[in-house]
C-alpha cells in the first residue's frame, strides 16, 4: 500500500524572510507514531512542510493528515487535492477533534482524539473495505500496546533535535485555554507509559541530546521519579517542560538535573492570582515563582518562562512589568503569547458566550494576533504590547542585564550565548534551516546545555537563600518574592 503522510506548516512558519527555529527544531512524532501500526511492506512517505517542499504530483492510496488550527486552511487544501487525485484521505489531531464537522468536509475520515487506538481499528477496516466516517476514542486510554514509532522514517538531518520524544499523554491539569480536555474527551485525559519502555525508546536514540515533548513530564511523580533513576548513567543531556508546582516538589527536579536535565519550559502564564484563577490555573497559585526558577537555576537548568498577555485581569501596564520580572529573575528565554481562544476550550466558549470572538480566521488564531474583544485594553494596545516585549526582553541590554544574576563569568557567559542564539540570529537560523543542515548546529546546542549543568550557580549567599526556600515552600503561602515585587 502506498502510503503518504504529511504535517502541513503552521502559517506562522511560512514567512519569506526569516524562518524562526522553532519550526524546525521537532520531527512530526504522532504521524511516525500512527505509521508504526502499518505493515512492513508498506511505502510510506512522511513528509513535514516545515522543513521540506511537498510533492504534490504523487499518487498515493492513503492520505493521513495532522491539523493544528493555523494550518487547517492548508490541510484543508492538501486534502482537497489528493481527494480529486482519487486518493482516500484521512484528517485528525487537534483542530479536527475540536471542529469535526468543518474537517468532515475535506476527508473520508477523520480521527477524534488521540490517534492511538484508532488508528489501527480504522486500518483494519480500510482493508477491508469497510472505513468508517468518524473513528472517536474513547473510554480507558493506554501507551502499552503502541509499538515503537517509525524512526526510520524522519529525516534526521533537518531539524535541530531529532531525538524529540514523548513518554506520555495530556496533562493532569484543567487550565481554560488549553486544548487538552477537548481533545481527550470521553476517557482519560492523563496516563504515562511503562518506565521499561520509556528507557528502552531513550536508548534508541543516537548521541547525547534529547527533548521530551511531553505537555508535562512531571505529571506522575511516581513514573518521573523512576525514570529519572532508570536515566542515571545514560549521560543525556536533555530539555522538558513541567509546571511551578513540580519543580517545587522536593527532590524531583533535584534529581532530573542529576540525569541531564539543562533546560526546562516552565507555564509561568501569568503573575496576576487574579489570572490564575479565572484561567483555573490552580496548580500555580500560592506558588513562589522566584523560588522556582531559583530552584532550577541552583541545579544548573535553564528557564523557558511562558507567559500570555491578555487575560481579563491584564491592563496595559502587565507587558513592561513581566519582562522587568523576568529579566531580574535571570530567566534566559521566555515565550509571550497573547491569550487566544481555542474552538472545543472553557475559554473559547467562555468567549463565545460573551459576544467576544472577532473572526474565525483560523491562520490569525496564532498566539501573534488579537481574535477576541480584550477587557482592560485595546486590542492594538494588546499586539503592540506583545511585540514590545519581546524585543525589550531580547534587547542586549535586558539579556545582559539577566546574565548578571548569575554570580560567576562562566555562567553570565552561557546566559548570553543562548538567549541572543535564540532570538538575536534569526538570519544565521534562516541560512542553516534553508541549508538542510539544522542537525549540524547541534554540537553547539550540547555544550551550551552541557555547561549549564557543569557548574551550577552556588555561592555562599545562595546556599543561606535556598534554605531559606526549603522551609518556606512547606508553607502555604502567597508567591512574595515574586508577584508582589510587579
Amino acid at each position: 500500500m502506498r502510503v503518504k503522510m504529511i504535517l502541513p506548516a503552521l502559517t506562522e512558519a511560512t514567512s519569506p524572510f526569516f524562518r524562526p527555529i522553532k519550526y524546525s527544531l521537532f520531527p512530526p512524532l504522532g504521524l511516525a507514531t500512527l505509521a508504526a501500526h502499518l505493515d512492513a511492506d508498506d511505502e510510506i512517505d512522511l513528509q513535514d512542510e516545515h522543513v521540506e517542499a511537498l510533492k504534490l504530483d504523487d499518487e498515493p492510496e492513503l492520505v493521513v493528515i495532522q491539523v493544528y488550527i493555523t494550518s487547517a486552511y492548508r490541510a484543508y487544501a492538501l486534502a482537497d487535492h489528493y481527494r480529486k487525485r482519487g486518493a482516500y484521505v484521512c484528517l485528525g489531531g487537534l483542530h479536527v477533534t475540536s471542529l469535526p464537522q468543518e474537517a468532515m468536509q475535506h476527508a473520508d475520515t477523520i480521527f477524534l482524539g488521540p490517534g492511538d487506538d484508532t488508528f489501527p481499528e480504522f486500518l483494519r477496516d480500510w482493508r477491508a473495505g469497510a472505513p468508517k466516517k468518524i473513528y472517536a476514542s474513547r473510554g480507558q486510554r493506554g501507551i502499552e500496546h503502541i509499538p515503537p514509532l517509525r524512526r526510520d522514517l524522519i529525516k534526521r538531518n533537518l531539524y535541530l533535535v531529532p531525538n524529540s520524544i514523548v513518554v506520555s499523554r495530556g496533562c493532569p491539569h484543567q487550565c481554560n485555554f488549553c486544548y487538552k480536555d477537548a481533545f481527550f474527551q470521553g476517557g482519560k485525559s492523563f496516563y504515562v507509559q511503562r518506565v521499561d519502555a520509556a528507557l528502552a525508546e531513550i536508548e534508541r536514540l543516537p548521541g547525547r541530546h534529547l527533548y521530551f515533548l511531553d505537555d508535562h513530564l512531571f505529571g506522575d511523580a511516581k513514573f518521573a521519579d523512576a525514570l529519572f533513576d532508570g536515566m542515571r548513567g545514560m549521560g543525556r543531556l536533555w530539555q522538558a517542560a513541567g509546571t511551578v508546582q513540580s519543580v517545587l516538589k522536593p527532590g524531583l527536579v533535584d534529581k532530573a538535573a542529576q540525569c541531564g536535565l539543562r533546560s526546562l519550559f516552565v507555564g509561568l502564564e501569568t503573575l496576576s492570582p487574579e489570572n490564575l484563577r479565572s484561567s483555573l490555573k490552580y496548580q500555580n497559585l500560592h506558588k513562589d515563582y522566584g523560588a522556582a526558577i531559583r530552584r532550577l537555576h541552583d541545579n544548573g537548568v535553564m528557564v523557558n518562562g511562558s507567559f500570555v498577555f491578555g487575560m481579563d485581569g491584564d491592563d496595559a501596564s502587565v507587558f513592561d512589568r513581566t519582562v522587568e520580572w523576568a529579566v531580574s529573575n535571570g530567566i534566559e528565554t521566555a515565550t509571550f503569547h497573547i491569550m487566544t481562544p481555542y474552538p472545543g476550550t472553557g475559554l473559547y466558549q467562555q468567549m463565545q458566550s460573551q459576544n467576544r470572538l472577532l473572526h474565525s480566521n483560523w491562520d490569525l488564531y496564532d498566539t501573534r494576533h488579537v481574535v477576541y474583544k480584550p477587557a482592560r485594553v485595546t486590542a492594538e494596545e494588546l499586539e503592540r504590547g506583545y511585540w514590545r516585549a519581546y524585543r525589550e526582553f531580547y534587547a542586549w541590554k535586558n539579556i545582559f542585564a539577566g546574565a548578571w544574576t548569575n554570580d560567576s563569568w562562566r555562567e553570565r557567559a552561557r546566559h548570553i550565548a543562548y538567549a541572543g542564539g535564540w532570538k538575536k540570529f534569526e538570519p544565521l537560523w534562516d541560512f542553516v534551516i534553508r541549508a538542510k543542515r539544522a542537525t549540524q548546529m547541534l554540537p553547539t546546542l550540547e555544550a551550551v546545555l552541557n555547561g549549564f549543568g557543569a557548574h551550577p550557580s552556588w555561592s555562599p549567599a545562595r546556599q543561606h537563600e535556598k534554605i531559606w526556600v526549603t522551609a518556606m515552600e512547606t508553607v502555604d503561602a502567597p508567591p512574595t518574592t515574586s508577584a508582589v515585587r510587579t
